[in-house]
């Protein structure tokens, strides 16, 4: 860790000399255009709604739109190009979307378009969303605005997750497109019916227009920002020095340092005090369960009760996050509402070093041969290693203290910082014994997608293809993830399925969840005012892929120039 003089140097290099490739007044008037920052890694070159996870951030949202937008703050879906949409019964789904509605080069856009973007999806299992169709029988066109799902079996919390994730595409230009090429195509020319439409791009920066013929002015505002651009920014050093300097308006980077420095330079946060920032995501520690020890749910279990991941939020994280809670789930209403406080008391774990000596030494994990390390029953070896990617500084120091804690307890575990290629190759190859992850435990409207990701069943070999890096295999504990899938929300049964999935997790442990990573949010007032904050609430303050429709969006219709 470094000391606070040091930190102190860094932010002043940084905010002095700053970075001159990113001195942005004379091409945009300041007051009209709004920078952000934290969700492009890579030069633009895909904006191919199709393959979310690699169409730059904005593809979604700012120019293709969802049928709704959801409020995680709220538990909230929005109707956006949908006007309404309701389940008529078990397995028919009623949808009608708003009229006059029209696609930038003039098209009208109508229900003929949103049948078209799922029934491409139908025999293509390249597009994500085609698991829909194990459930969906037929859609019925009932007029111009109107369309009915029929399902054979629904899923009723994959589609509801889904409602507000589909972006809409044109038929009139899609349908042009051979089958083979819908997800390998760049679309450099996105015709959507969003706020904004892509201006242009350079090595590291996307650049949006506002659109403004957009039909939504009529029902939500005027957005204020005339562009808005997203800038690739590599270091978060950098990005710090951009957000002193007004030269970054909002980050949604970790940056060290700011709950010393935000009052200084007028930046805001989400909380005035600690945490400072929502909670976003779980970061959970998986065990490689095809090797051993790691197959032994008492050795998982023994290693929850071992880390104390207080240090890590207040070292690391500098109190910008919180701790877990057992099962990880996130403190929003639509999780929470799942959540058996009984299973917890009665099969949680929190920190306690003694409790996890004695659930080792119980399973025969001891010092055989008195080399200060616990051996295998049988009496080979323990040596384990816990990764993550090289460059991600707070997971790097995060698990060297999860490496101390564990060697406290007299296992011999070692931090290693593979490249990023080298930390993906074996996290979706088994090639790992502990790794510490996050990718699938962000925020959404249903613990479904917590549960489907940490527990997936898609298992072929040592492959793993929608989570579950630790290839823990649990037929009866998949079936009921499935089984709260077919329920529908909120009801009784649904959350007597929720209750027995939590307690197979926590006897299990296929996961430990540790922290809530936070939602970074840092916001210089320098050139714009109106930000979502915890007095203001009415927006996810989040520009990262994936993530407008659950919140950006809102903040180029919230805010106004300062000046």
């Amino acid at each position: 860790m470094k000391s606070w003089w040091s930190r102190i140097l860094i932010w002043t290099l940084v905010f002095v000399f700053g970075i001159s490739a990113f001195s942005f007044a004379a091409s945009f008037k300041r007051n009209e255009t709004l920078f952000v920052g934290g969700g492009l890694w890579s030069a633009p070159s895909n904006w191919n709604p199709l393959v979310p996870w690699a169409a730059v951030t904005g593809t979604v949202g700012l120019i293709y739109e969802t049928l709704f937008f959801y409020d995680p703050l709220k538990n909230e879906y929005v109707p956006w190009l949908a006007e309404e949409g309701k389940w008529k019964d078990d397995t028919h789904y009623y949808l009608k979307i708003r009229n006059g509605i029209k696609w930038t080069d003039g098209a009208p856009f109508t229900v003929d378009d949103v049948i078209y973007t799922f029934e491409i999806a139908k025999d293509n299992p390249a597009i994500t969303y085609s698991v829909l169709w194990k459930g969906i029988k037929e859609i019925k066109k009932l007029s111009n605005t109107e369309a009915e799902f029929v399902f054979s079996e629904p899923k009723y919390h994959e589609w509801n997750f889904q409602l507000y994730q589909i972006p809409i595409i044109p038929k009139h230009i899609w349908s042009k497109i051979k089958k083979d090429q819908l997800v390998t195509m760049s679309n450099k020319n996105p015709i959507g019916t969003g706020m904004y439409k892509a201006e242009g791009f350079t090595d590291d920066r996307m650049i949006y227009v506002r659109n403004d013929n957009w039909w939504g002015i009529s029902k939500f505002g005027k957005p204020a920002p005339k562009r808005i651009v997203v800038l690739k920014i590599y270091s978060n050093n950098v990005a710090l020095g951009m957000i002193m300097k007004g030269e970054l308006d909002v980050s949604n980077f970790f940056l060290p340092g700011i709950p010393a420095i935000k009052r200084a330079y007028n930046i805001k946060t989400w909380f005035d005090k600690p945490p400072y920032m929502l909670s976003d995501n779980t970061a959970l520690l998986f065990l490689n369960t095809r090797k051993k020890p790691m197959d032994d749910p008492k050795f998982r279990r023994a290693l929850a009760f071992a880390i104390n991941v207080q240090p890590i939020v207040a070292r690391v994280y500098e109190r910008q996050v919180e701790a877990s809670n057992p099962i990880g789930f996130l403190p929003i209403d639509s999780w929470m509402k799942y959540y058996d406080k009984d299973v917890v008391k009665k099969y949680g774990f929190s920190y306690n070093p003694a409790k996890a000596i004695k659930l080792l030494n119980e399973a025969g994990y001891v010092d055989k041969d008195k080399d200060g390390y616990r051996d295998m029953p049988n009496g080979d070896k323990i040596s384990l290693t816990i990764i993550v990617p090289f460059g991600w500084t707070d997971w790097m120091e995060s698990i060297k203290s999860i490496a101390h804690d564990l060697r406290k307890i007299g296992l011999n575990v070692e931090a290693k910082f593979p490249d990023y290629g080298k930390y993906s190759e074996d996290m979706y190859s088994a090639g790992f014994d502990i790794i510490l992850n996050n990718f699938g435990s962000n925020v959404s409207s249903t613990p479904w997608t917590y549960f489907n990701w940490v527990c997936n069943s898609q298992i072929k070999g040592e492959k793993a293809y929608g989570g579950n890096w630790g290839r823990y295999n649990n037929k009866k504990l998949f079936d009921l993830i499935d089984k709260f899938n077919s329920t529908k929300p909120d009801t009784p049964e649904s959350k007597k399925i929720a209750s027995k999935i939590e307690e197979i997790m926590l006897k299990d442990m296929p996961a430990i969840p540790l922290w809530y990573n936070g939602m970074w949010f840092q916001a210089s007032t320098k050139y714009w005012k109106g930000y979502p904050d915890e007095k203001h609430p009415y927006a996810w303050p989040s520009t990262w892929a994936g993530r407008w429709q659950i919140g950006g969006l809102r903040i180029p219709l919230n805010i106004k120039p300062a000046k």
